[in-house]
Order: C-alpha cells, then sequence, then structure tokens
C-alpha cells in the first residue's frame, strides 16, 4: 500500500491504494465520482479522461499512487464549478448526447481544445475529438456543439 495526498476537485485527498490500482478505479470505486467512465481500459476510447495537473488525462492509464500531489477535475467537479457549462449547454440544445458515456471525455477534450484554440475549424475540432470513441451520435452534432460553443464564446467577449 503507498499512502498518497491529492487535490481531487478541490478537496484534499489523503488515502492509501495498491501500489496496481488504477487511477480510474480509484476516483469510481473509492471516491464515488463515477462520472469518470471506464470503457476500453487502454486509454484508446477517451471515456475515461480527466484534468490531471490541468490538462486531459486518460484515467484509465495512470496508477492512483501517481496521483500523489496531484490536482485532479472529474465531471463532477467541473459541473460544480461551471466552467463546462458552456459546452454542456450546446451538446444539449445541439442533440449531441444520447447515452451519454462518452460526454465526459468529450467536454473536457473540447473544453481543452477551445482554451488553446478559441476558432476552431470544423477539420480541427474533429481532429481533437479523434481519441475520443462514441458508438451513438455519428459525431456530427458533437462537432455542432463544440462549433456552436466556441462562436458563442466569441460573442461573449
Amino acid at each position: 500500500m503507498i499512502t498518497i495526498a491529492c487535490t481531487i476537485n478541490g478537496e484534499r485527498v489523503e488515502t492509501t491504494v495498491s501500489s496496481r490500482e488504477n487511477l480510474a478505479d480509484f476516483l469510481r470505486d473509492r471516491l464515488a465520482l463515477t462520472a469518470t467512465h471506464v470503457g476500453c481500459e487502454h486509454g484508446v476510447c477517451g471515456a475515461c479522461t480527466i484534468l490531471f495537473d490541468g490538462r486531459t488525462a486518460r484515467a484509465c492509464l495512470l496508477l492512483a499512487a501517481q496521483a500523489d500531489g496531484a490536482v485532479i477535475e472529474t465531471l463532477e467537479g467541473a459541473t460544480r464549478t461551471g466552467r463546462l457549462a458552456a459546452l454542456q449547454k450546446a451538446l444539449y440544445e445541439r442533440g449531441a448526447l444520447q447515452c451519454g458515456f462518452c460526454t465526459p471525455g468529450m467536454l473536457f477534450t473540447a473544453a481543452e481544445l477551445l482554451e488553446e484554440h478559441p476558432a476552431p475549424s470544423r477539420e480541427e475540432i474533429r481532429e481533437a475529438l479523434s481519441g475520443n470513441a462514441c458508438r451513438c451520435t455519428g459525431y456530427q452534432a458533437i462537432v455542432d456543439a463544440i462549433e456552436t460553443a466556441a462562436k458563442d464564446g466569441r460573442a461573449e467577449r
């Protein structure tokens, strides 16, 4: 067992973890942060995407022990702060939500894209989303929603 201390969704967490426990399982099973979905467990589908020290990361590819000293944000935390509200609204309004399994990863990926590139082209949006698998929507509505959120964000400035 390894003792870790980190900040998750703005709260300090100190606990012990198994040296083999992955971060996705730790967040879901030990902290009940179930918006971190577990899909492929190989980092390919994007369902487990979180923010790890301010950057998107695949929680299934990280060990919980690697979280020692880190600042982590899950969808639950981002929703509380309202950081993703514009994207969530755009996804809802554009009909880009179906089963919701891919949504946390799509939201974090889109937010990171818009932070780095506030006016992405549709091709740049598609490229950014290429690491996130969605089996329900066909991506068109998701791309439309991100494009809408980008335009709305520029209009607010």
